[in-house]
C-alpha cells in the first residue's frame, strides 16, 4: 500500500469535489492511490488519456472482478459490494464475446423504443408530477419530481403497468439510498423483473422486456432479469441527477436565465455543461488489471482495482483549460463512459429525452420559477460516486393542475 493514499470519502466530495480532484492531480499525477471504505486500496484514474486507455483496453483492464487481489480482505457486509459486482450475473461483469453478444441484445431491445412514444410517456408523467405540486406555489424538484420521473418512464417502456410504477419508484430509490431499506428494495426489484420476464415469455407485448426475451442469445431468465434491473438503476439515478443538476445550473447561472423565461434555447447547452462540469456519475468501480503494467507513471500490479474518475478526467487540464467553452455540441466527455462497457447509445438517447422533456415541462408549467433558498444553501449527497442534490426547493406562482384544471 502506498503511504500517502487518499481516502475516497469525506465531506469534501459533497462540498467541492473539483478542488479535491485538482489537489489529487497536483500531488499524485493522473493516477492516484486511494483508499476505499475500510481502508481497501485502489487506483483512481483522473487523467483523460489514461482513462481512455483503461476503458479502451478490456483485456489488460478487465471488468472481471474475480481478478481482484483484495478479496481476502473484503468482509461480507462491505458497503461497496453491490458496486463491485462479485458473483452478480449481470452484463456489467460479463467480459469478452459473451459481453459483446449481451450488449448487442440489450441495445437492440432499447433501440426499438418508439421515439414518439418515449416523448409522450415522459411528458405525461412529468405533467402528472407537476400537477401534484403546481397549486402550492412551492416544491422540492428533487424529491417530488426528478427522483420520480425517470423510473416511471422506464418502467412503462420496459413493460410494467402504470399502476406498478409507484412501487418500483420506491424500491429503486430505497436501493440507491443505501440505508436500512436498501436490501428490501433490491429484493423487490429482483422479484419484479423476474416476474416480468416470466410474463413476457408466456405472452409477449410491444415492450423492452418482450424484445429482450425474443432476442435472447442463450442467456438465462435470471440473467435477463438482472440486466433489466441494471438498466433500470443505471437509467434512473443518473438521469434524475442530470435533471436536478441542470435545473440548478439554470436557476443559479445568469448565462441560462433566458431559458427560464419563455425560451428553451439553452436547455441543451445547460445539460451538456452538466455532463462536463457536474456529471451525475463522478466515479465508477471499476476495472482490474489482468497483469502487471504501467499507467500514468505508476506500477499497477495484477489484480489491482482501478476506479474510473469520470469527473476528474472531464476536467483534466491536459485536454482543456478551466472555463473553456463546453457548449455548442462538444460531447467528448466521459459521462457515459467509453469502450465496450460504456452506456449503450440507445440508452443514452432515452436518458437525454427523459431529462430534456423533464426540464421543458418544469419551464412550461411553473411560471417565474425561482430558488426558495440561497444558492449556497443547496447541498449535495455526500458520495464520491454519484453527484446530485439532496433537494432543490423552488417557489413560483401557483397554477391549476392540467387534469381537471
Amino acid at each position: 500500500m502506498i503511504p500517502d493514499a487518499v481516502p475516497l470519502s469525506g465531506p469534501e466530495f459533497q462540498s467541492d469535489p473539483g478542488r479535491v480532484y485538482r489537489e489529487m492531480r497536483r500531488t499524485h499525477g493522473p493516477v492516484v492511490p486511494v483508499l476505499l471504505d475500510g481502508g481497501i486500496p485502489a487506483w483512481l484514474v483522473l487523467g483523460y488519456r489514461e482513462l481512455h486507455q483503461v476503458s479502451g483496453d478490456p483485456v489488460l483492464f478487465s471488468r472481471d472482478s474475480d481478478l481482484w487481489n483484495q478479496w481476502e480482505n473484503i468482509p461480507e457486509d462491505w458497503p461497496l459490494l453491490p458496486m463491485i459486482g462479485h458473483k452478480q450475473p449481470s452484463i456489467l461483469y460479463t467480459v469478452g464475446e459473451r459481453h459483446r453478444e449481451r450488449a448487442a441484445m440489450l441495445s437492440e431491445a432499447l433501440e426499438a423504443v418508439d421515439p414518439t412514444e418515449l416523448r409522450w410517456h415522459a411528458e405525461r408523467f412529468a405533467d402528472e408530477l407537476i400537477d401534484a405540486v403546481c397549486s402550492r406555489g412551492e416544491a422540492d424538484l428533487i424529491g417530488e419530481y426528478a427522483m420520480l420521473l425517470p423510473v416511471r418512464v422506464l418502467a412503462r417502456l420496459y413493460g410494467f403497468s402504470d399502476e406498478e410504477g409507484p412501487a418500483l419508484v420506491t424500491a429503486l430509490n430505497d436501493m440507491i439510498d443505501g440505508r436500512e431499506r436498501a436490501l428490501d428494495g433490491q429484493a423487490y426489484l429482483a422479484r419484479s423483473m423476474a416476474e416480468l420476464i416470466a410474463a413476457r415469455t408466456a405472452q409477449p407485448e410491444d415492450d423492452v422486456a418482450s424484445r429482450l426475451v425474443a432476442g435472447n442469445r442463450g442467456f438465462t431468465d435470471r440473467e435477463l432479469a438482472e440486466d433489466l434491473m441494471v438498466m433500470m438503476a443505471a437509467g434512473h439515478q443518473p438521469t434524475a441527477d442530470w435533471i436536478g443538476n441542470s435545473l440548478r445550473l439554470m436557476l443559479t447561472d445568469d448565462r441560462f436565465a433566458a431559458s427560464m423565461f419563455g425560451g428553451r434555447n439553452s436547455i441543451a447547452e445547460a445539460m451538456n455543461e452538466v455532463l462536463w462540469e457536474d456529471t451525475p456519475t463522478q466515479n465508477v468501480a471499476g476495472r482490474w488489471a489482468s497483469r502487471d503494467t504501467q499507467l500514468g507513471g505508476r506500477h499497477i500490479h495484477a489484480g489491482d482495482m482501478l476506479v474510473l474518475g469520470l469527473q476528474g478526467a472531464n476536467s483534466d487540464p491536459q485536454v482543456r483549460t478551466h472555463g473553456s467553452a463546453l457548449t455548442g455540441g462538444n460531447s467528448a466527455h466521459f459521462s457515459f463512459g467509453h469502450g465496450e462497457h460504456r452506456c449503450p447509445f440507445p440508452a443514452q438517447e432515452i436518458a437525454e429525452v427523459i431529462a430534456r422533456k423533464g426540464i421543458e415541462v418544469v419551464l412550461d408549467r411553473l411560471p417565474d420559477i425561482d430558488l426558495a433558498v440561497p444558492a449556497e444553501a443547496l447541498t449535495r449527497r455526500p458520495s464520491p460516486w454519484l453527484r446530485g442534490l439532496t433537494e432543490l426547493p423552488v417557489r413560483f406562482t401557483a397554477t391549476p393542475a392540467l387534469k381537471g384544471g
